[in-house]
């Protein structure tokens, strides 16, 4: 496999939601309960170093070592299992986590065009503090970043960081762009706007040399079992980043900015 030696891959996973009846819209990215207890254990029988964000981010930018194989576990949006038995879970076995949280989504009153599903409140969000999970902003409305105007990319990357740094206190380093999609330009404005890192999806394994403002994560399908965990705890199962986006990529980015002109604002998903 080409990239990064074994060694140095990480395996950075993106988890949404953790529920046996999920919407429609959701499913193909929601884990039954039975198997992320099982792919959790797969984590920890690995032998991996469980990590936050954050730290993998003080790697690639400062330079602070990083333990002996580390593994990074993510959840986006902020659905209402996040803030119960999901962190409950990890807290059992001591796993760490970092959470992306989008604000439109769990702030009643605000717009979000996430399609309706159970979520976490922002009342809650200091609770996952507690279980020892690092806070991260995912936007406020969820669009797709690399098509808005510059006006409405710094609003969306701006205010949920505000909204989370009032709540629980202390900065907000981190994002998450919906679905993924950013851009030179996106990476630009997160870093304008405050972030010391975010992350992409691109399914891939992250490296201790991966790109702060869009570092790789592999996100995981209710198709995927314990079985696909262990490997990704081999450093293995795909690639590793960073490598530059492929030419699909570039273009489905130019069809979907083209389609923004038209359409408007739409859901990243």
């Amino acid at each position: 496999m080409r990239g990064a030696p074994l060694h140095t891959r990480i395996p950075v996973l993106l988890y949404h939601a953790v529920m046996a009846e999920p919407p429609d819209w959701i499913a193909e990215f929601t884990v039954e309960p039975g198997e992320f207890a099982r792919q959790l254990d797969a984590v920890v029988a690995a032998g991996r170093s469980p990590v936050t964000v954050g730290t993998l981010v003080g790697h690639l930018t400062a330079g602070t070592p990083l333990p002996p194989r580390p593994v990074v576990l993510t959840f986006d949006d902020g659905f209402a299992d996040l803030a119960g038995p999901t962190a409950e879970a990890l807290a059992s076995r001591s796993l760490p986590a970092t959470a992306y949280l989008t604000t439109g989504a769990i702030t009643p009153g605000l717009p979000c065009l996430l399609p309706p599903a159970p979520m976490m409140t922002l009342a809650q969000v200091p609770d996952l503090e507690r279980y020892g999970i690092e806070i991260g902003a995912h936007t406020a409305t969820h669009p797709q970043l690399d098509t808005l105007p510059p006006g409405a990319l710094r609003r969306e990357l701006r205010d949920p960081k505000a909204l989370l740094e009032d709540l629980v206190g202390h900065e907000v380093r981190h994002l998450a762009y919906p679905h993924g999609y950013n851009s030179p330009a996106v990476r630009r404005a997160a870093r304008a706007a405050g972030y010391a890192s975010a992350v992409a999806v691109r399914h891939a394994l992250s490296s201790a040399t991966d790109e702060p403002f869009r570092i790789a994560r592999l996100i995981v399908r209710r198709s995927h079992t314990a079985a696909d965990v262990e490997r990704w705890m081999e450093g293995r199962g795909a690639r590793a980043a960073p490598y530059p986006d492929s030419l699909p990529t570039v273009g489905w980015r130019a069809y979907r900015r083209a389609r923004a002109l038209v359409k408007g604002r739409e859901f990243a998903g």
